[in-house]
């Protein structure tokens, strides 16, 4: 990701050649907005992470997912592709329509998208029954 990629103003990344080769906009998180403010600035670079020859290979941010990982403790299995998985997991338990998350993630069927249902039970749980307003 080029440090040109990021809109400050708009609060938006562009992904380019994201997960089946597609350009797709991200938001900018407001958590992150003023330390990755403050890091480009300081590094000054063409790329917001680089390696020894420029940008950083996809093998070394695996590398680096890992070793995460392994640190925080948790046991479950997981990928760099998990991150994707949950991000529309929560942003469908925060009540993200669909469509939305669909365009988000690059899909060109909503049918991919609904994958994402069958993993929150979220939403059921903290739907009121009819029953309950008797």
């Amino acid at each position: 990701m080029k440090t040109s990629d990021i809109n400050f103003d708009r609060k938006i990344v562009l992904i380019k050649e994201a997960k089946g080769k597609k350009d797709r906009y991200v938001n900018l998180p407001e958590s992150l907005y003023n330390d990755l403010q403050s890091y480009i600035k300081l590094n000054q670079g063409e790329y917001v992470f680089s390696g020894r020859n420029g940008k950083i290979t996809i093998k070394t941010i695996q590398k680096i997912f890992e070793n995460a990982l392994e640190k925080s403790g948790i046991e479950k299995r997981a990928s760099c592709h998990t991150l994707r998985h949950s991000f529309a997991t929560h942003l469908l338990e925060n009540g993200v329509d669909i469509r939305v998350i669909q365009k988000l993630l690059g899909h060109n069927k909503l049918e991919t998208t609904q994958i994402y249902t069958h993993v929150s039970n979220f939403q059921l749980q903290n739907i009121k029954s009819p029953l309950d307003s008797l």
